[in-house]
């Protein structure tokens, strides 16, 4: 179920240096179920991820507008199982071997 409203940052007003941290800022500051909507000149594949490598099963993305011109994409952040932390493979400093 995609969120009803979620803010929109149209990343075509923001300095390419500064894009992907803006988001970034703004989905960390979503709670689970809500969502942050992002306005595109391309397909921001690479954008992606970014999420996947750095918030693993924590996001849902779904293309609300795949070009030509414009790309909408919904990123809804989800809720983690309580015990989420508790199975990574570095909780406990487990990784160590």
């Amino acid at each position: 179920m995609l969120p009803t409203q979620s803010p929109v940052i149209d990343v075509r007003e923001i300095p390419p240096p500064q894009r992907h941290s803006t988001i970034f800022g703004r989905f960390d500051e979503l709670l689970p179920g809500e969502a942050v909507q992002i306005i595109s000149d391309h397909d921001p594949r690479p954008l992606r991820h970014q999420f996947d490598s750095r918030t693993p099963g924590q996001f849902q993305w779904a293309y609300l507008q795949s070009g030509p011109d414009q790309w909408r994409v919904l990123i809804s952040k989800l809720e983690m199982p309580e015990d989420a932390e508790e199975h990574s493979c570095c909780s406990g400093g487990a990784c160590g071997g």
